[in-house]
């Protein structure tokens, strides 16, 4: 409990921050639409909050999470964040003496979830510019067996930000079905995306979809999720429920609200993010570091630090202690995190200019910490 403890303080001391710069959980600050808020205040002024939500979600909020992915014959199912809807999942499916294959880097509580359950998690490598920092199906299909019982791929990849064309995601689905796992296909960052498709698109039968409103709609804090399957998936995994409650009724009325103004909100989002990821680059290119992944389809950069000589983990403390919250990349990999920080994108520009003013400072703080507190 001693870790857990430690855990809970970083964050409440980040919270604590007066004007924290936000910019290493991918979340999303850009200022909320005026409909988004307005559904909001009208739920809490209304008393809503005082009854428990449907168990499953507002069919208003299901039907409109289905028609937003384009899967008319599939069923969403409303979750508390995108990591409930994926811990829901392994615990229907991971056992012992089954396994959980993912790639390294990927987004670590799926497999912590797997593990607790029983599973092996084997993680494929794939911070490698020979393959494009991408997963292939050959390195796939060597990895899986009879005993695989979950294929969970992020798509786009946090912290790297590829993305998967449409052939490698039937390719990922068809290698699957033949072995038997069900392929998790993690979507939380399709909206940064140009070309994403989703597996339930070319592949529906034993594939899920997660998905989150905290990246793409800023609901972080407000905890909501979702995923998608054909109705048989959906039953299978809503057993496997714990919020057999619902999820917050204000934070589903936001979320209707934003997925009626998606295409004008995303508009000026996306925008907002590009400017923010120029300005990032250039740092970094300024301070004589790399970006591995310029064309990043999150909302984030990974800028590689080994030009500087200091470990990731004193860049961050560096520049927690001027106010930007930026993350290690070991938060991410234990194998490739000495290698590098994630620098999230979409949030105000006054934010981005703040990095690319810190930065030089920064590195330069970092080379004199020799004591860097746990980071999380």
């Amino acid at each position: 409990m001693a870790d857990a403890r430690t855990r809970n303080r970083y964050f409440d001391d980040l919270f604590s921050t007066p004007d924290l710069a936000w910019m290493g959980q991918n979340t999303n600050h850009v200022p909320a639409h005026p409909a988004v808020v307005e559904a909001m205040v009208r739920s809490i002024e209304a008393g809503e909050f005082n009854a428990y939500a449907p168990p499953m979600g507002f069919e208003a909020l299901r039907d409109a999470i289905v028609a937003d992915l384009g899967v008319p014959s599939c069923e969403a199912l409303v979750t508390e964040g995108g990591v409930n809807a994926l811990a829901m999942i392994c615990k229907a499916r991971a056992k012992p003496g089954t396994t959980l294959v993912t790639t390294d880097p990927t987004w670590k509580w799926p497999c912590l979830f797997a593990e607790q359950a029983g599973a092996e998690v084997i993680q494929i490598p794939i911070y490698d510019p020979a393959t494009n920092f991408k997963l292939t199906p050959q390195a796939l299909r060597a990895a899986v067996d009879e005993r695989c019982a979950i294929i969970y791929i992020v798509d786009p990849n946090n912290p790297l930000g590829i993305r998967y064309e449409r052939a490698e995601i039937e390719a990922f689905a068809d290698i699957a079905r033949s072995v038997g796992a069900l392929m998790i296909h993690d979507c939380t960052y399709r909206d940064f995306a140009d070309g994403h498709t989703p597996v339930l698109q070319v592949a529906p039968e034993g594939t899920v979809v997660s998905l989150s409103f905290s990246k793409w709609l800023g609901l972080a804090g407000m905890r909501i999720g979702a995923l998608v399957a054909e109705p048989t998936l959906v039953d299978e995994f809503s057993a496997a429920s714990t919020s057999v409650l619902g999820a917050s009724v204000v934070a589903q009325r936001a979320a209707m609200a934003g997925l009626s103004v998606k295409a004008e909100w995303m508009q000026e989002v996306r925008r907002l993010d590009r400017a923010n990821k120029e300005i990032v680059i250039e740092a970094a290119r300024a301070a004589g570091l790399s970006v591995p992944i310029p064309v990043s389809h999150g909302n984030f950069l990974v800028i590689e630090t080994a030009a500087t000589g200091v470990f990731p983990e004193a860049i961050v403390e560096a520049a927690r202690r001027d106010g930007v919250m930026i993350r290690q990349g070991r938060y991410h990999t234990a194998a490739f995190g000495d290698r590098f920080i994630k620098v999230s994108t979409s949030v105000p520009a006054a934010w981005a200019e703040r990095f690319r003013e810190g930065l030089p400072r920064y590195i330069e703080t970092a080379r004199t910490l020799n004591d860097v507190p746990a980071l999380f």
